[in-house]
């Protein structure tokens, strides 16, 4: 009862469904069609009819036709040598067809020769308008993120060279503060010196206003000078004293600049070192810009 409610599956049965299902076409040993299913030819356009005795040439573009692989991929088919793959087309108006296709050399009952080819397709246009689309959004990311990379890496060299004209500068100006305290040192030691020169006057004058009163009406004379004296060695005291707090005032001050160009400087390295790392980075970007570039170029060539 089972057995007898099971079909046989015949050849006829398998060719009905390829003819329902795939664009079938099949030509000639001199390239015309010889048969066309109505699926193949309502893919590129045209009616069945008015394609029978087309050159097989008639569906191919121009670059295609000048190619060595076409006249290569004939060659192949007539010494029984099938090929299968993905092939671009010409419809009847002139719009490329992207098909998956397999050429099957037919031979002779003697199987001596090939007496025509058959081709089997899949139209895959709508499949392949996609993957190119989305290869050319990968192109264009890839051209995006270059051009970005260049210029944020062009940007990076432009501030690097600034920071370090400003670093040499600053450099500059370290040095020039250096030999300012070294020069404040010295004027220290300077009033230093002159304060005890000026102490070892006023001690000479106080001796000498001594000697002036032991001589009498004789050392008068003298006793004036060594008050003069003692007067000029107090005002010279009081200068060296005002000149020795502004020489402080000037080191305190030297000291203040000093440790901030010291830290301007410490922040110089530190922003040098953050834009080498950001170049790097640019740089990085660039690298992948050009891979990603390379993988879609990779994507298209398969596709």
């Amino acid at each position: 009862m089972v057995k007898s409610m099971i079909q046989q599956v015949t050849d006829q049965d398998v060719v009905k469904a390829m003819e329902d299902n795939l664009a079938i076409i099949r030509f000639t040993m001199d390239r015309r069609v010889a048969y066309v299913n109505k699926n193949f030819a309502q893919t590129i356009g045209y009616q069945p009819e008015e394609m029978i005795g087309m050159k097989h040439e008639t569906f191919c573009f121009p670059n295609f036709l000048k190619s060595d692989a076409y006249e290569t991929q004939w060659i192949n088919l007539s010494k029984g040598i099938s090929f299968q793959g993905k092939i671009q087309r010409k419809s009847k108006s002139g719009v490329p067809v992207w098909l998956e296709a397999t050429y099957i050399p037919i031979f002779s009952e003697d199987h001596k020769r090939v007496i025509g080819v058959s081709k089997i397709a899949t139209d895959i246009t709508s499949r392949h308008n996609s993957v190119v689309e989305v290869v050319n959004e990968m192109h264009q990311m890839a051209e995006v993120l270059s051009e970005r990379a260049d210029i944020g890496e062009k940007r990076s060299n432009e501030l690097l060279t600034m920071i370090k004209g400003i670093a040499e500068v600053s450099e500059q100006n370290n040095q020039s503060l250096r030999n300012l305290e070294a020069h404040s040192n010295d004027i220290q030691g300077i009033v230093t010196t002159i304060r005890k020169i000026a102490s070892q006057t006023n001690l000479l004058a106080l001796n000498a206003a001594i000697e002036a009163a032991r001589a009498g009406e004789y050392g008068r004379g003298f006793d004036v000078v060594a008050k003069e004296v003692r007067k000029l060695s107090g005002n010279v005291e009081e200068s060296i004293i005002e000149v020795r707090r502004g020489i402080e005032t000037i080191t305190e001050d030297i000291g203040v600049i000093s440790k901030g160009t010291s830290l301007a400087q410490q922040n110089i390295v530190q922003c040098q070192q953050e834009i080498e790392i950001a170049m790097k980075e640019f740089q990085s970007i660039a690298l992948s810009a050009t891979a990603l570039e390379n993988q879609s170029q990779e994507v298209s060539r398969i596709i």
